[in-house]
């Protein structure tokens, strides 16, 4: 058996509500053990004998319980304890820098080239799979993540991606 992580794409955003236990409960239908839901953003942790069609047996188990598509990001615990140890940002989080990665499902395509802009993100690496940033804290207060960071607009249609902030992949694999 290996542990897993689900990353779930648009769960809990607007009319795509689903609460942890439901969540939980059809990853168990499915089949998965020791399956936890992890804070309330679509993020499940699981084990499950190793299988090429995992990915689509989730994706279309979700479908028939909750009646829409869910795009899944599958990451074994072991590729997520390697993306920590590789130390990506090379710093800490502080109060005016918000660390996240961006997650794909496939390589990320060769003609994707994110370059930061000052004062508002910096892409901290560029991975296999991931793109890893840095939002940092405007004068008012708020963080990047407005439309100068469009990164998704960049990507080949049909990409599956989905974006975490660093302590979700943390406390993944406390």
């Amino acid at each position: 058996m290996t542990r897993y992580a689900a990353f779930l794409r648009g769960v809990n955003l607007g009319k795509r509500t689903v609460k942890s236990a439901e969540l939980k409960a059809a990853f168990e239908a499915l089949g998965f053990e020791n399956v936890k839901t992890l804070l309330a953003s679509g993020n499940v942790l699981f084990d499950a004998a190793t299988d090429k069609d995992l990915k689509a047996r989730i994706e279309t188990g979700l479908k028939a319980q909750f009646g829409f598509e869910v795009g899944t990001v599958l990451r074994s615990l072991d590729d997520l304890a390697a993306m920590v140890k590789s130390d990506p940002f090379k710093r800490q989080e502080g109060e005016d820098a918000k660390l996240h990665v961006m997650l794909f499902d496939a390589p990320v395509p060769a003609t994707l080239a994110p370059k930061g802009i000052a004062g508002d993100f910096d892409v901290a690496k560029v991975g296999r799979r991931e793109l890893f940033f840095i939002f940092y804290r405007k004068p008012d207060g708020t963080y990047s993540g407005n439309s100068d960071f469009n990164i998704e607009k960049q990507l080949p249609k049909g990409t599956l991606v989905t974006m975490r902030n660093w302590n979700t992949i943390l406390k993944a694999t406390a």
